[in-house]
């Protein structure tokens, strides 16, 4: 381990929450030009997780980058974060993630290379667990640090699970608890429990391996994970995608800890209002929501869970299989059902 370095009295946001707006990143999109190739199964047009490309009959490829400033303090605990959240977008797609390059942004006059060292390895052990090979990368001198990993996996043309694939009928499972945003957030003011940051960090180095086994075994087609637009945010992309209205029970959201009453004591991360603006207008509101409930569908979560839609036959089986697999958190938080509406309808 390096020497003592706080990577966290060097950035505002971190994680998933320095993402831009998701309003932004819809107009920025709009000037982006897509190419023409019979071989794109996947593109940007339904802000799908990743990519996928066609090589032939039996293989495509799935691509995807992901990169941000550290969520915590520890260098080797950030690596380790931060390469799981890359990876976990071939895992959303039903991929298998073979190789990465590393995505680096280092500022060399501020921080020891020990603690560059730190990331790099804390981002090579994920990997390596992940079984996915590190073979170079790009750095450039940088404040405040960033990390992230260039990720390409593997995936029969036939078996893409994508954000389009949810079905009226289905059941919303979720694989992972809410709230590392609300966490992390409390952490910084120091009002969060040793024993709530210990776990918000072990659920955010948890990687999506194998809630992916699971929806591969009972050929999932519709899923998504959930990152920095946090829950309902991810599930309005799912039901434009999939042009379903999606309902959400929040009070069968599994939460991380006490992030709940720490919404009552003003934990609440700027990126939460702005992912609430960009789902409202697609959004019912149940009259009795409970607030704090609702600001937590907005929470942006680092390295979240898998949600994906089942159909209701197969659901106790797939909690099952999750549960045994060491996902005891899953949860059934919703259905889908036919566009009525709104998008999203949070109860």
């Amino acid at each position: 381990m390096s020497k003592k370095v706080d990577l966290l009295q060097m950035v505002e946001y971190g994680g998933c929450s320095a993402k831009i707006s998701p309003n932004q990143l819809e107009e920025i999109l709009k000037y982006l030009p897509l190419p023409k190739d019979p071989n794109i199964l996947v593109d940007i047009d339904t802000h799908d997780d990743a990519g996928v490309y066609k090589v032939n009959n039996d293989l495509a490829l799935v691509l995807t980058t992901d990169f941000f400033p550290p969520v915590c303090s520890d260098p080797y605990e950030f690596g380790q974060i931060a390469a799981a959240n890359s990876i976990s977008d071939v895992y959303a797609m039903g991929g298998d993630p073979v190789l990465a390059l590393n995505i680096m942004m280092f500022p060399a006059a501020k921080l020891p290379m020990e603690a560059y060292a730190d990331i790099l390895k804390g981002g090579f052990d994920k990997a390596t667990e992940a079984g996915v090979r590190i073979i170079g990368g790009h750095t450039i001198d940088d404040f405040p640090p960033k990390y992230g990993l260039a990720v390409v996996g593997y995936i029969h043309p036939e078996k893409v699970i994508t954000n389009a694939g949810a079905r009226p009928g289905d059941s919303l499972i979720l694989t992972k608890p809410i709230g590392t945003g609300i966490i992390l957030a409390g952490h910084r003011l120091g009002m969060v429990s040793d024993d709530d940051l210990t776990e918000a960090k072990r659920l955010m180095k948890l990687l999506n391996k194998t809630g992916a086994e699971v929806m591969k075994k009972f050929n999932i087609r519709g899923a998504t994970d959930i990152t920095g637009f946090g829950l309902a945010g991810h599930a309005l992309k799912m039901a434009k995608a999939s042009r379903v209205s999606i309902r959400i029970t929040m009070k069968e959201v599994p939460l991380i800890g006490n992030s709940y009453n720490l919404i009552d004591d003003g934990c609440i991360p700027g990126a939460s209002f702005r992912n609430l603006e960009y789902v409202e207008k697609d959004t019912d509101f149940a009259s009795d929501l409970d607030y704090n409930l609702k600001m937590i569908a907005f929470d942006a979560q680092t390295s979240g869970g898998l949600l994906f839609s089942a159909p209701d036959e197969k659901v106790n089986e797939i909690l099952e299989d999750l549960h045994t697999a060491g996902l005891q958190n899953s949860k059934v938080i919703g259905n889908v059902s036919e566009y009525k509406d709104k998008f999203i309808h949070l109860f």
